[in-house]
């Protein structure tokens, strides 16, 4: 089997720029996932990040997640749990408003790190949107641009911890899903795994390398490239030794943001293939999601395209 792409962004600077962008497209093409490194963020930055978010877990969300998930999850356990995740979450929204003051718990160094954070991460997210333009021939700012809307992009951090699970085989972390919407910026475990891929109907696993980004793309930019990039069907599986920290932060369009297979790449389709992605609101879409998460993208994108022909 093919191994899980890496990409060196240093690579970009130099006489292998032409590769390095090869491999970035064959990547979103054919994986929806990618790793990168030397990626610019400092890896000592990093590495405080880490520490708090695991110190303000252990401190502050552990015991919470034994008597409220734990609990409730293996109370009587004998099929496999589906309409639950073996995960303890908090959610940071950093554009348009930030919601970081008002979390409780926090510490004013982890508040600080994390706004910080947000910054160096939305920078990556647009470095790497203009890629993604480069290599789909549209002009660079383009997908900014798109999903500016009226109002400019959302962005946010989901920060999870996976504990260990005595269970691995009859809960998962988090259900296959794919991402609803644009670019996806994930700051993982250096050590504990647990991230799978569904590449070709087999599961693949995302390896852990310190310092790293795993990058995944979101429907919106399947939908905006026309099916040549593809957003993928990934999962969190248990484990039994061992908590696994994740950092996922979402760049995604403004609510107000038309989703739309961008011209210069339907012009020379096929007629069946100009017509197979809608055109909606991404604020619309996000409410569908809400129920369907869970469930296969196809009949979301079925329902947004009745909905405007509607």
């Amino acid at each position: 089997m093919a191994t899980f792409p890496v990409i060196n962004l240093e690579k970009l600077n130099g006489a292998e720029r032409s590769t390095t962008m090869d491999k970035i497209n064959d990547a979103c093409e054919n994986w929806g996932f990618f790793q990168v490194l030397n990626h610019g963020i400092p890896h000592d930055f990093l590495d405080t990040v880490e520490r708090l978010t695991k110190e303000h877990y252990k401190k502050c969300m552990e015991q919470r997640f034994k008597e409220l998930v734990a609990s409730k999850a293996l109370e009587g356990l004998q099929a496999e749990v589906t309409d639950m995740d073996w995960e303890s979450t908090f959610y940071i929204c950093h554009v348009p408003q930030s919601n970081v003051a008002e979390i409780p718990d926090l510490t004013d160094e982890y508040r600080n790190v994390m706004k910080e954070f947000a910054v160096k991460l939305e920078n990556l997210a647009e470095e790497l949107l203009d890629l993604l333009c480069e290599n789909l021939g549209l002009q660079k700012g383009y997908l900014k641009k798109v999903f500016n809307g009226s109002k400019g992009p959302t962005f946010g951090t989901k920060v999870s911890n996976y504990p260990p699970c005595p269970t691995p085989d009859k809960i998962k972390g988090l259900r296959a899903h794919t991402d609803a919407g644009g670019i996806i910026l994930l700051f993982q475990d250096p050590i504990v795994g647990g991230l799978q891929i569904l590449k070709n109907g087999e599961w693949v696993d995302v390896p852990p390398m310190r310092h790293s980004f795993v990058i995944n793309l979101g429907d919106q930019l399947e939908v905006i490239s026309n099916g040549r990039y593809r957003s993928v069907e990934h999962r969190v599986v248990t484990q039994t030794q061992g908590s696994r920290m994740s950092i996922a932060s979402f760049y995604n369009p403004g609510s107000d943001a038309v989703i739309y297979p961008a011209s210069a790449l339907v012009e020379n389709e096929a007629e069946e293939k100009k017509e197979w992605y809608p055109k909606f609101v991404f604020e619309d879409y996000m409410k569908l999601y809400a129920g369907m998460k869970f469930q296969a993208k196809e009949p979301r994108f079925e329902a947004m395209k009745a909905t405007a022909t509607a």
